[in-house]
């Protein structure tokens, strides 16, 4: 008999954990608290987490600032003149002038109409403030 003891013994043990975890694994995804919307309240609150921003180019930043003024109500001509200081003091941003140029073209038509917009072009990076007066108008 302590031969049986012993085999039965051996085989619980080799058994018994296997037991445990799956029946504890299973009553643990059967609790009214693990239902499948904790994983809606989890992506909820991972879309809260706050992402720290990218730098923005200084170029993003010239021309957001500048649409701002024409949409706030400064003339275009006085905006045009802004961009041509910005590019003269700092020679890195001549080559994101046109871009810049286009976008106050296109702001100034949306808040002065294309009349008064077109009537202040001047030759700041070439022709692009113009450029982006006339894809509006």
């Amino acid at each position: 008999m302590t031969h049986t003891a012993r085999r039965i013994g051996r085989s619980l043990a080799m058994v018994l954990p296997v037991v445990l975890v799956l029946s504890g694994t299973l009553a643990v995804t059967m609790v009214p608290w693990a239902d499948t919307s904790s994983s809606q309240i989890l992506t909820a609150s991972a879309e809260e987490v706050s992402v720290p921003a990218k730098p923005r180019a200084a170029q993003e930043l010239l021309r957001d600032k500048l649409v701002d003024e024409l949409r706030a109500g400064q003339e275009p001509g006085d905006v045009l003149t802004h961009l041509q200081q910005e590019v003269n003091k700092r020679p890195s941003l001549a080559e994101h002038c046109i871009g810049i140029a286009r976008a106050l073209g296109r702001a100034a038509v949306e808040v002065y109409g294309p009349t008064k917009a077109q009537s202040v072009a001047r030759p700041v990076c070439d022709t692009s403030y113009a450029s982006g007066v006339a894809s509006m108008g």
